[in-house]
This record gives structure tokens, C-alpha cells and sequence, in this order.
């Protein structure tokens, strides 16, 4: 297949700034495609067009950093976003993720033998019509979160696609500290993707390590995910400001370290425009450090 990529210009300044992701240079305000898929993450959107509005929407706004997986679905996220935004433009830069495959019950079983990861890159390839893929984060763990293991053989392999031209930059998600540094010895990654909100701060001194290193930090789930994000300290900072909860959760997120890249995911133009409004919200010292208080786990990664 021939990639062809078309030029397109911001219509409006992000919150954030950019992060370069190794030769990438990406919008720290991004966007997570998981919620265009059906309940559960499966099948098809209600509302397809709707859907495909959002794509196009966050694109116009100036996002150049799309979040999916060819798991959405299966296989629905990423033909929504070939039917909405192919060919791309030269500045988008989509990031997928294999290691995880569905099950008949909406399961998330391990899929990260060799074959199964040879698959999962060829079948995202096929689907958003690229030739080479632009990150491929290697998703570790399962359904309740990371476990410890070695990733070796599996992160070899995506080396070796990478090699072969399909990828052009790796990442890692759902990852223990244990694993990011035994992948820092078989080959360079731009990115961590793992669970991370004002509630779930588990990986702090990972944060700061990688920012040392020029590496991205991406927490899935910024707003809670299936669970969303309920304090006190939270609404009381939100009612100061005159905005929702969400706009004080992005916000903290982006000032909390400058390599942390936001994939805030909705289904509704409405809500994505909101978000990015949210995400521009000043945090007082007096507010970063009544948020700094809520800290705690609420519970297994759904």
C-alpha cells in the first residue's frame, strides 16, 4: 500500500505546547479514540457519523497525536479513523498498541507470542492504511493493571518490525518499573502509557525519571476511566474556577511534568471541545497543592 499524507494547518493553540516524540514532533493535548467504539469497547459506535465528527473535529482543532488500537472493537476504532482523516496530514501522528487481543465475552486476553504481535502490526497497518506505523506501544500486564514478568522476547520482536521499516518508533503501556528499565537495555522507546490521574499517582518517581531522559509519560484513564474521578478537594478546586472536575484533572496532568502527553478520550464534539478548554485552566499554587493531597488508590485498573 502508498501512504499519502496532505498538509493541514492548526486553527488554534493547544494547551501544553508539543513534545517530540523521537523525529516526531506531537501536540502534548492529544486525543484517545477508545470511546468511539461500542459499550464495553465493542462493536461499532451508536452514533457513526457522530463519531467520525469527532475525529475530524479534533484534527481541525490542531491535534496531532491520535491514541488507538486495533483492539477497539475489534478492528472499529481504526477504520474510523481511515474513513475520517485518510490520507493524513503530514502533521498527525497516530499511536497504536498490540499485546492484547478480544475475546467473545469483551475480555482483553494476552496476545504477545510472536505471532500474535506479528499479526496485531500487519492488521494495523492494513486497517488505517499506512505503510510504517508511526508508535507501537507494547501493551504488558492485564485487564486489572501491570505484572511482573520479563518482556523480552516480546519487545524483540517489535524491535525487529522496526527494523524491517513497519514501525517507526516504539513505546510501552501497562508497564512495572521493573519493565521499562529491562527494555532501556534491548532498544530505545519514546514513550510509557500507563494508568495515572490525580488519584492514581503510583508511577510519580517513574514520571520524573523519564522526564529526565526526554521520554513521554502518557496516563491512560487521566479522568478515571470507567471510574471516574470523585473528591472533594477535586470538586472544591473545580467550583473556585467556575469549571467541571475535568478541567482541573487535565490541567494538573499538564503541569504536573512537561513530558506527560494527554489522550483525553469522548465520543461528543461538545465534550472534546471542552476538554481542551478545561485543559487551559491555571492552577494556583494554592490549588496544586490542596490536589496534591488526594493522592490514594480507588481500586484495580478496570
Amino acid at each position: 500500500m502508498t501512504t499519502t499524507r496532505t498538509t493541514a494547518t492548526a486553527t488554534t493553540t493547544l494547551p501544553g505546547g508539543t513534545w517530540t516524540l523521537g523525529d516526531l514532533t506531537v501536540t502534548r493535548f492529544g486525543y484517545g479514540a477508545m470511546q468511539l467504539a461500542g459499550p464495553g469497547v465493542m462493536g461499532p459506535p451508536a452514533d457513526r457519523e457522530g463519531a467520525l465528527a469527532v475525529l475530524r473535529e479534533a484534527v481541525r482543532l490542531g491535534i496531532t497525536h491520535i491514541d488507538t488500537a486495533d483492539a477497539y472493537g475489534p478492528r472499529v476504532t481504526n477504520r474510523l479513523i481511515h474513513e475520517a482523516l485518510h490520507p493524513y496530514p503530514d502533521t498527525l501522528h497516530i499511536a497504536t498498541k498490540v499485546g492484547a487481543r478480544r475475546d467473545a465475552d469483551g475480555g482483553w486476553p494476552p496476545a504477545r507470542e510472536p505471532d500474535d504481535l506479528r499479526r496485531a502490526v500487519h492488521d494495523n497497518l492494513e486497517a488505517l492504511g499506512v505503510d510504517t506505523l508511526d508508535l507501537v506501544n507494547l501493551r504488558l500486564g492485564d485487564a486489572t493493571g501491570p505484572r511482573p514478568g520479563s518482556l523480552a522476547t516480546a519487545y524483540e520482536t517489535l524491535v525487529e518490525l522496526q527494523r524491517e521499516g513497519l514501525i517507526r518508533h516504539l513505546g510501552l503501556s501497562n508497564a512495572t518499573p521493573g519493565q521499562v528499565a529491562e527494555a532501556e537495555t534491548i532498544a530505545p522507546f519514546v514513550c510509557v502509557q500507563n494508568l495515572y490521574n490525580l488519584a492514581h499517582r503510583q508511577d510519580d518517581a517513574l514520571i520524573d525519571r523519564l522526564a529526565a531522559q526526554g521520554v513521554a509519560y502518557v496516563p491512560y484513564f487521566p479522568l478515571g476511566g470507567f471510574t471516574p474521578l470523585q473528591s472533594a478537594t477535586l470538586s472544591q478546586v473545580a467550583e473556585r474556577h467556575g469549571v467541571r472536575p475535568v478541567a482541573v484533572a487535565l490541567a494538573w496532568l499538564l503541569r504536573r511534568s512537561p513530558n506527560i502527553l494527554l489522550i483525553p478520550g469522548t465520543s461528543s464534539v461538545a465534550h472534546l471541545r471542552e476538554n481542551v478548554a478545561g485543559a487551559a485552566l491555571t492552577l494556583t499554587e494554592e490549588d496544586l497543592a490542596a490536589l496534591d493531597t488526594i493522592g490514594g488508590d480507588q481500586g484495580p485498573t478496570p
